[in-house]
């Protein structure tokens, strides 16, 4: 009962703190690029308007007097502060929609003032934005993969800037948040003994997060998931406890790891120096969490990173999904070409006679009698036909018509219309010859045309 009012308190006390904080939000902030130059430009006076009014939080005014700046003077000297006060200003106001409409004018002024030292400080600002917006490691992660690239970018970008530092610690704890993530998923999948998922989950942490705090502990269960999945897997599994031994020696499951060696019958390596000396300096400065702070945990959105390193050189690769140790893995010949090959067919009859490589050995045998088949078939045909032409035709059997169901269709009776005796012979039209009299026709004598 006594905790319990003892977190009742530290809730209370943190509530007040943030009411605090609220009401001092009316105070002035100082912002942090200011022009220092002292001269009655008319350019100057907007600039330093605008700046007042952003110290006062007025962020709609002082965005309506950056863009008269730069669009009345635009060849200023003061241009490219102009444009990262604009910038400032959404960053300042926060909300997602306005930490987007940082982003995008942070981007703009890195591409258009590549050179300027301002531009270290714009590309850290994009990584504190999407830090800022990160969630703890059993939620969403995508803006915590979004603010590694972005601080990995300012590393790689401006490694010599005095963000530098910062950006590479702040790299450290976005790993750590990412790391806690998948050992959680794989340690989900070992207690339901989904091993293969588990061990493919704590490789990756093992691999991709040395300096996560909980690195020791993804390579004892990582260890654990491929004794479970059978001896084919007990070189991998000797490799994770070696890990502990040699890079986590002040761990607590390091004695344990050395006991599964010497159980495994393989050698336990010597403890690694640096990996030794790292380990003392992070329990040596690592800070324990008062009761405060853990009740304002509950109420925070954001991860607790308070267990991140503090030293070492964070990662600078993403993480991406591995294939799990029990895939099996296409084999290769010793020649390192592959036995399936493809060529362009030139005749297009080898498709008919040749079966398709990719039905295996029963599918081309499959296709091979097909083939046989049709080819009795068609032999079949035109020795029938063959028969037929040498029959005579009163011995010839005339197919009967069928009808859309094919059954032979009734034939329809004519009826017998009566011929006339004599026909007359049609006349013909104009400029037509006359039709000539069949031959059957008795000739009659003409008579001499009378005079």
């Amino acid at each position: 009962m006594y905790r319990r009012y003892q977190f009742l308190f530290a809730a209370m006390a943190v509530t007040l703190a943030c009411l605090l904080a609220a009401g001092c939000g009316f105070k002035r902030k100082k912002y942090e690029n200011p022009i220092t130059k002292d001269t009655q430009q008319p350019d100057k006076v907007l600039f330093d308007k605008a700046i007042g009014d952003l110290e006062r939080n007025r962020f709609e005014i002082a965005r309506l007097t950056l863009q008269t700046l730069m669009n009345t003077y635009d060849t200023s000297e003061y241009l490219a502060k102009a444009k990262l006060a604009y910038a400032d200003s959404w960053y300042r106001e926060g909300g997602t929609h306005g930490l987007a409409q940082a982003e995008a004018e942070y981007k703009d002024f890195i591409l258009f003032y590549p050179t300027m030292e301002e531009s270290a400080e714009a590309q850290e600002r994009v990584c504190m934005i999407h830090f800022r917006q990160m969630d703890k490691p059993d939620r969403d992660i995508n803006q915590a993969i979004r603010a590694e690239d972005e601080c990995r970018n300012l590393l790689v970008q401006f490694p010599n800037s005095k963000y530098a530092p910062d950006a590479q610690q702040r790299l450290r704890e976005i790993q750590e948040v990412i790391a806690a993530g998948e050992y959680d998923k794989g340690f989900f999948y070992s207690k339901r003994g989904s091993y293969p998922a588990a061990a493919s989950r704590f490789q990756g942490v093992a691999d991709q997060y040395p300096l996560y705090s909980g690195a020791d502990k993804a390579n004892w269960y990582l260890g654990e998931a491929y004794s479970h999945m059978g001896t084919r897997f007990r070189q991998k599994a000797g490799e994770a406890y070696a890990r502990i031994v040699k890079d986590y020696p002040l761990s607590a499951l390091a004695d344990n790891a050395k006991k599964k060696l010497q159980g495994m019958e393989m050698p336990v390596p010597e403890a690694d120096p640096v990996a030794y000396a790292r380990m003392k300096y992070e329990q040596e400065n690592r800070k324990k969490k008062s009761m405060l702070s853990s009740a304002a945990g509950l109420l925070k959105h954001g991860p607790d990173v308070s267990m991140a390193a503090k030293s070492g050189t964070p990662a600078m690769t993403s993480l991406r999904p591995n294939v799990p140790a029990s895939v099996p893995v296409p084999l290769v010949p010793a020649g390192g070409t592959p036995e399936l090959t493809i060529t362009q067919v030139q005749d297009s009859k080898e498709l008919d006679s040749k079966p398709d490589a990719r039905l295996g050995t029963q599918g081309a045998s499959a296709a091979a009698a097909t083939a046989a088949a049709g080819a009795q078939t068609s032999n079949t045909g035109a020795a029938a036909t063959t028969d037929t032409a040498t029959k005579p035709a009163a011995e010839q059997q005339v197919p009967l018509p069928t009808n859309h169901q094919g059954t032979p269709a009734k034939q329809k009776k004519k009826k017998n219309k009566k011929t006339p005796a004599a026909t007359t012979p049609a006349q013909p039209a104009a400029g037509q010859p006359a039709a000539t009299t069949p031959a059957a026709t008795p000739a009659t004598t003409a008579q001499p045309q009378q005079q």
